[in-house]
């Protein structure tokens, strides 16, 4: 009886083989799943242990008061996704949004109306998300130079025309509407609601969505193939200008002031949000779910950390740390595919 050892080798070469292979294939489906439900895990895992370990946090009135704190950043995040889902960002939403709420509270004083309050908020957001498309599309300037320099400018002109001070004697019915409940749910989280399900009626059924995600992905692709680029990316930031308004109204109907500072950090709070939900930086990817997740988490965080006496100087250090960590969890996810291919 004959032996062939260059049988026996073939036969035992393949498992041999196969070991990188599933190795790989191991690899890709973690990246994935922590792709996925990254966010998700991540963020129920924070709220079970400040369930369990605060009984504070799991009062009634603090689980609704998060919901109201999310809510300004949520709505602010809705716009940032249309814009971060068409390859851009904008830096100005703090200055609109200012710029919205102290000019809604002028107006509500001068003529005693708040409907006329409330349109004037809506139009300097419009006007503004407009300014910003045009200085993009028109002029050419880059995203974060257009939106840094729109941001100083309606700073300066929100600053110059109160000379800083806060604008007071606002009627009680809009603070009533802004610290109130509807069927026992803030109406901040409820206009946060009507916000992310027109965010999404907006990119997954109309077809200036799918343009968004078209643009988002590859700019000229998306130009050869007949979508109108500047048009699609002025109106992203139009909508961006809408929703910044909207988070001015919400601030001012909670404050009942209109104060022309103290929405400095509102931009990257926005962009952490759609960051930190799954939504890449990169354009042409992303949807509302994680608005709603990034919106929270960083409600629950910021939450926990006035429940456990941290200062709220360290918040921005704790966005920013948020930002960076999403970003470069994206970097690394992309790296390893890449290498795995």
């Amino acid at each position: 009886m004959s032996f062939d050892s260059d049988s026996a080798a073939t036969t035992l070469e393949p498992p041999t083989a196969q070991q990188p292979h599933r190795s790989r294939e191991r690899a890709r489906k973690i990246a994935d799943f922590s792709a996925r439900y990254g966010i998700q895990v991540v963020f129920f895992v924070i709220l079970t242990v400040l369930l369990i370990s605060s009984p504070l946090f799991r009062s009634p009135d603090n689980l609704l008061g998060v919901l109201q704190q999310s809510s300004i950043i949520g709505v602010l995040s809705c716009g940032m996704l249309v814009i971060i889902v068409a390859g851009a960002f904008d830096l100005s939403f703090g200055a609109i949004g200012v710029g919205a709420s102290v000019s809604a509270a002028a107006v509500i004083v001068s003529t005693g109306s708040i409907g006329y309050g409330l349109l004037t908020a809506v139009l300097v957001g419009l006007t503004c998300g407009l300014f910003n498309g045009f200085l993009v599309t028109r002029i050419g300037i880059t995203p974060f130079v257009a939106t840094l320099g729109s941001g100083t400018l309606i700073t300066g002109i929100v600053l110059s025309q109160t000379g800083g001070r806060a604008i007071a004697g606002l009627p009680l019915a809009l603070s009533e509407f802004g610290l109130g409940r509807t069927l026992g749910i803030p109406n901040p989280a409820l206009v946060f609601a009507l916000a992310v399900l027109v965010t999404w009626f907006l990119l997954h059924v109309t077809r200036f969505g799918h343009f968004v995600y078209a643009v988002g992905s590859s700019k000229e692709p998306a130009r050869l193939a007949g979508v109108p680029v500047d048009r699609v990316m002025a109106g992203a930031f139009v909508f961006g200008g809408l929703c910044a308004g909207i988070a001015g109204i919400l601030l001012l109907s909670q404050t009942n002031v209109g104060q022309p500072t103290g929405t400095e950090t509102w931009a990257l709070n926005a962009i952490a949000a759609v960051v930190v939900g799954g939504t890449p930086l990169r354009g042409g990817m992303g949807g509302v779910r994680s608005v709603v997740l990034g919106a929270l988490l960083l409600g629950v965080v910021s939450n926990a950390l006035n429940l456990y006496g941290v200062s709220p100087y360290w918040q921005p250090a704790v966005t920013g740390t948020v930002i960076l960590l999403a970003v470069g969890f994206d970097a690394y996810q992309r790296k390893s595919r890449g290498t795995s291919h």
